[in-house]
Parts: structure tokens; C-alpha cells; sequence
């Protein structure tokens, strides 16, 4: 079994005097997908962030606990949140492509991290929308503006571009929430292969599609983690009486 990749020790999440993460202990391991699941408002997402501090742009917010990765606590003042956002990339609900051409949207990125020769960001391009299942549908429009793609090529171009500075972790909030049956069935396979090169953390309010995609899922409630595991085994045999509730749709 692959080892953990990150490590959260009673992680306490505050906006101002909303408690929103309580006491949060996980293991995520490298080389697969975790799924977090969870009603509206349980603290899934506000984890999510907490993993590529994004919530660090959040006003009144509060962190105490550890978040390792490979060892390092990403919340020691010493650590650079910009270098460490390029090692964690985000992908977020809605498709959010930049208003300028597919080629841009890509290069933006390593361009920003000081790469500027022509054949290395051609390489990149290419790389990176092959690896978002993409480059076939793009090839030759790739100076067209991205806001004419659909909205499952504009996710996968999101994604394409999250891994163009060479993540090593990838997180997910909802990736198909506003997309149709087609395009998530796409972006779902795109995830299942990721998994072989990243380490790759998915929320999702569809349980479907986490036992689908999913290797581990956790269970969050009311801020806190409730339950985690493999996710055969949660969805299968889940040990607490909310994961099962949930699980068969009694609340939620």
C-alpha cells in the first residue's frame, strides 16, 4: 500500500467564531484519489483549501494544527505559500478559463514561474492537454480564444493548466458539478489516470461518482471527520451510523 503523501493532526479551522474544522486528523496517501463527501456545509471544501492554504486569503481566518506534506508542516512560517501552491495545484467548481487563447491559459503559468523559451512552453502545451484528454479536440484551434470551448473542454483545460507548473498534488472541488453526463463521465476517467502521476484529492456531494473514482474517501459532518478508509470498504461496510445514514441517503 502506498504510503500517506500528506498528513493532517487536529486541524481547527476558524472564520472569525465559526468553528469550522474540528480537530481533523487524515491520512492521504500518495499515487490515489481521496474522496471527501459530506452534506453542504460540512467542512469538506474549507479542508480542501486548507491543504494549498487558500483559506490564508480568507479575512478573520485561524489555523491551528499540522498539515504535513512528505513531511514538511505547510503552515511553518517558513514556507512559501505561492512555491507551495505550485506544488498544490486546485481545480475548482466552475470552469474557470482565463479570457485569452487555449495556448495562453496553459503557459500562463510556467510563464509566471520564469519559463519563456518558445519550445519548452510548446511542449508543455502539448503535455499537459494530452494528459487533460484534450489535445485531440484542440490541436488546431490552440490560438482560439478558450471561452469558445464547451464547458467540459473549459474543466479539462483548467485542469490542463493546473498541471502545467508540474504539481505534485492535485485538489479537486467538485470538478462536475456544472457539467453534463458526457463530460463528467470524461473528466472522471481523466481522474482515475492522474492518479498514476499525482496525488490527486476530490470533493464531491455525488456518492456515485466517489465510489467511481475514489481509492479512499473520507466522511466529514458538522466540521468534523466522521469516518475514512478505503472506499470500498466505507461504502460497504461503514462503521458509524451517520456514514450509513448518509450513505443511504437519509440526510444530506
Amino acid at each position: 500500500m502506498e504510503k500517506s503523501r500528506i498528513s493532517v493532526r487536529n486541524l481547527n479551522l476558524y472564520y472569525g467564531t465559526n468553528h469550522a474544522l474540528k480537530d481533523v486528523s487524515l491520512e492521504i496517501r500518495g499515487s490515489a484519489v481521496t474522496a471527501l463527501i459530506g452534506p453542504s456545509g460540512c467542512g469538506k471544501s474549507s479542508f480542501l483549501r486548507c491543504i494549498n492554504r487558500m483559506n490564508d486569503f480568507v479575512e478573520g481566518v485561524r489555523v491551528e494544527g499540522k498539515v504535513l506534506l512528505d513531511g514538511e508542516n505547510l503552515y511553518d512560517r517558513r514556507v512559501d505559500a505561492t512555491l507551495l501552491r505550485k506544488k498544490v495545484g486546485m481545480v475548482f467548481q466552475r470552469p474557470n478559463p482565463f479570457p485569452m487563447s487555449i495556448y495562453d491559459n496553459i503557459v500562463y503559468g510556467p510563464r509566471l514561474h520564469g519559463i519563456r523559451a518558445r519550445q519548452e512552453l510548446d511542449g508543455i502545451v502539448e503535455e499537459t492537454l494530452r494528459e487533460a484528454a484534450l489535445f485531440g479536440e484542440v490541436k488546431d484551434r490552440l490560438k482560439k480564444s478558450a471561452l469558445a470551448l464547451s464547458g467540459g473542454q473549459q474543466q479539462r483545460l483548467c485542469i490542463a493548466r493546473a498541471l502545467a507548473v508540474r504539481p505534485e498534488v492535485l485538489l479537486m472541488d467538485e470538478p462536475t458539478s456544472a457539467l453534463d453526463p458526457v463530460s463528467t463521465r470524461k473528466v472522471e476517467e481523466l481522474i482515475r489516470n492522474l492518479k498514476k502521476k499525482y496525488t490527486v484529492v476530490i470533493v464531491t456531494h455525488n456518492m456515485q461518482q466517489a465510489a467511481r473514482v475514489c481509492d479512499d474517501t473520507a466522511f466529514f459532518l458538522a466540521g468534523e471527520l466522521v469516518e475514512s478508509g478505503p472506499g470500498d470498504v466505507l461504502f460497504s461496510r461503514p462503521k458509524d451510523r451517520r456514514t450509513r445514514e448518509y450513505i443511504a441517503g437519509r440526510f444530506g
